[in-house]
């Protein structure tokens, strides 16, 4: 059986709070029986007087003991509430650092398999669904186990045969919504799916706004949406309603127990063997168990919800972890492929057998057909995948056995597809290096030639450029991530199509801004333009997966392979005109 830990995903402290919490819950609600039972015995004192024929009572003890009451009940209240919400908010934090923390150190075949909006639904959403259920529900409903425990002792000694008229209810009443989980489980599940479709649907939609709008597919787009938004309604409208009629009938069921105490306290009383003032002490104290009960149920479906929740975000931990020794000491930065094979998600060859050797200070070009390949071996030398058989060495040393993290550090990647983040161009290159200075920032801003376009700006490096670097042209976007290369000053260098998108004077500029950053490195071309490798010291061939040709450029071309009719399509293509 799961603990609290493992079934909410909660840290040890966490743990601790909750247990506080319901401490303090039960403390409070046993808090109030004492108000109950000062009120009864003033009453009991009074009839007395009034029916009996007592002296009259003397109010001050009661004054004083509801002034206590009073007192205790607003210190156990604070407590409660403390523990509920004002600590216990701090753990949905802690949880929301725990999984960027197991993501950050999760390879990257783990968000091949995952959709970017079900990892923000689980981060954000289910993170958002267990708070709620440790804050409100569990304190609440353990509190209530603690109250019915006490009350029952304490009721089976007045009367052992009205206590069970008084409590029968609750324990039935919690058996049957905790048996509907089974039922209500996969109506909560299918309804969490189609809410992330709709949330799929709209990620999709802000991303591919342009596409959509230029191929005039506004209308069917939408209808789709709306499809989408729709089915997720009726789902939710399902779920809701069934939920309901569960809580309902467990509302109801519980009620009974005010019933069948009455009940039986009128047949007592009838034949004498039970007093009014008993039954109603049981009917006073029959409704203060029954107070958290009511509120219990009403938030217990969220407890089932989050327990699928929490399933969702143990799956993160469950995950395999990209791990490997913190040491790392290459003899030297040469990039080593022994055999190499490799293929997503266990589906078709991308890489088989591949071997070839990027040697440090030498420039090495990976050329070859759309999908033969070449950006997987570079992904597969950062590590970031895991070849599936033979060996990826830098330095002689197998990167699969070194902290990804650590590799790293050893590495200076530039992809075609720049990512920026929403910050200024100044802090967008310092990702290259934290810490580094200003005047390390400019440098590096100078040597990738991007000082001229970043003087023009309204606030020159500390001007913020929008998400992904939307307010930057194609060629300064490409050149600031290369400034960011510069900055980190690594060892290796990855150039995944590094200028395949650009115009031919954004080209040159930032061919240039590279040939600082690859004196004296081992660097890793990409490209499909023979005019990027014409200066490579060597030239590997992939064709379907492996290595058809390798060696100097001169070389390649003197032998008329792959290569030289690659180069001759090139040059027929630079030639075409309308």
């Amino acid at each position: 059986m799961m603990s609290i830990r493992e079934k909410y995903g909660l840290t040890d402290e966490g743990v601790r709070n909750v247990k506080l919490g319901a401490a303090w819950t039960a403390v409070s609600n046993i808090a109030v029986f004492g108000g109950v039972g000062i009120i009864f015995m003033a009453m009991g004192a009074f009839a007395d007087h009034l029916v009996g024929g007592a002296p009259l009572p003397d109010v001050i003890p009661y004054l004083a003991g509801l002034t206590a009451f009073i007192a205790a009940l607003f210190v156990t209240e604070y407590f409660a509430y403390y523990y509920q919400y004002g600590v216990i908010y701090k753990e949905s934090g802690r949880q929301r650092i725990g999984l960027a923390e197991r993501l950050r150190k999760l390879p990257q075949s783990f968000f091949g398999r995952r959709d970017l909006a079900d990892l923000t639904k689980t981060i954000m959403g289910d993170v958002k669904t267990i708070e709620h259920a440790y804050s409100h529900v569990l304190p609440e409903l353990y509190g209530a186990y603690i109250v019915l425990g006490v009350a029952a002792v304490c009721l089976l000694a007045m009367d052992w045969r009205l206590a069970v008229a008084a409590l029968w209810s609750a324990p039935v009443a919690l058996a049957l919504l905790f048996a509907s989980r089974r039922f209500l489980a996969p109506l909560m599940k299918a309804t969490r799916m189609k809410a992330l479709a709709v949330s799929e649907d709209i990620q999709e939609a802000l991303e591919c706004v342009r596409e959509v709008r230029a191929t005039n597919q506004e209308e069917r787009y939408l209808d789709g949406i709306r499809a989408d938004i729709d089915a997720a309604e009726a789902q939710a409208v399902k779920s809701e309603l069934a939920t309901g009629v569960c809580v309902n009938g467990a509302q109801v069921v519980l009620r009974l127990g005010i019933a069948t105490t009455i009940l039986a306290g009128a047949a007592l009383i009838l034949d004498g063997s039970c007093s009014f003032m008993t039954l109603f002490c049981f009917l006073l104290v029959v409704s203060r168990i029954y107070a958290p009960f009511d509120q219990c149920l009403m938030l217990i479906a969220e407890l089932f919800a989050a327990k699928t929740a929490s399933a969702r975000m143990r799956s993160f931990y469950e995950e395999p972890l990209a791990q490997g020794s913190q040491e790392y000491t290459p003899a030297g930065h040469d990039v080593v492929f022994e055999g190499v094979s490799f293929s997503y998600g266990g589906g078709e060859k991308v890489l088989d057998g591949v071997s070839f050797t990027a040697k440090e200070g030498e420039v090495t070009a990976l050329v070859g057909p759309s999908g033969s390949g070449k950006s997987t071996c570079a992904r597969l030398a950062a590590r970031l995948w895991d070849a599936e058989d033979g060996h990826v060495r830098v330095g002689g040393v197998d990167v699969s056995s070194v902290d990804p993290e650590v590799l790293l550090r050893d590495f200076s990647v530039v992809f075609q597809d720049v990512v920026l983040f929403d910050d200024t161009v100044a802090g967008n290159i310092r990702l290259g290096r934290r810490g580094a200075s200003d005047e390390e920032v400019l440098a590096a801003a100078r040597a990738a030639n991007c000082d001229e376009f970043v003087r023009r700006m309204p606030e020159g490096y500390d001007t913020l450029i929008g998400e992904n670097g939307a307010r930057l042209s194609g060629g300064e976007r490409q050149r600031i991530s290369i400034a960011r290369a510069l900055l980190k000053d690594a060892p290796i260098v990855l150039l995944d199509e590094a200028t395949a998108s650009l115009d031919v004077e954004n080209e040159t500029r930032v061919q240039d801004a590279l040939s600082r950053l690859l004196a004296g490195k081992t660097v890793v071309v990409i490209a499909h333009r023979m005019r990027t490798v014409e200066a490579a010291d060597k030239v590997v061939v992939l064709e379907g997966g492996r290595v058809v040709e390798q060696g100097a450029p001169s070389d390649l071309m003197a032998r008329e392979g792959l290569f030289a009719r690659m180069v001759g399509l090139q040059r027929q293509s630079a030639e075409w005109a309308l």
